[in-house]
């Protein structure tokens, strides 16, 4: 595993927003509102927001693909929903491991 290492958060704003952490995978906007001063729902929420843009644009320029794009979609949704499952497993165990791929881009500061 070179260059993904888990970055360190304070155990308690670990412990106090995990749930918002998860919920980032989903509603990447949400822990913004209801956990702006956690850094580590933060991060997650950076991470959901990455994931959901990368998502939107594979499924915009596979769908107007003909044929090889309506072939690749269903591949490239896959793939969505395994780095969420990532992600969402990460946050859930309090580590804080970037995405694989798109995990290195930061959105939100």
């Amino acid at each position: 595993m070179h260059g993904s290492s888990n970055l360190s958060f304070d155990p308690s704003d670990v412990q106090t927003n995990k749930g918002m952490a998860i919920i980032a995978y989903i509603l990447f906007f949400v822990p913004l509102i209801a956990a702006p001063n956690s850094p580590f729902a933060k991060y997650h929420a950076n991470q959901g927001l990455t994931l959901f843009l990368t998502c939107l644009a594979l499924n915009v320029v596979l769908g107007f693909i003909p044929i090889l794009g309506w072939v690749l979609l269903p591949f490239a949704n896959l793939c969505c929903v395994v780095l969420a499952v990532i992600g969402i497993v990460s946050a859930a165990q309090g580590g804080a491991k970037p995405l694989p791929v798109i995990g290195k881009y930061t959105l939100i500061k």
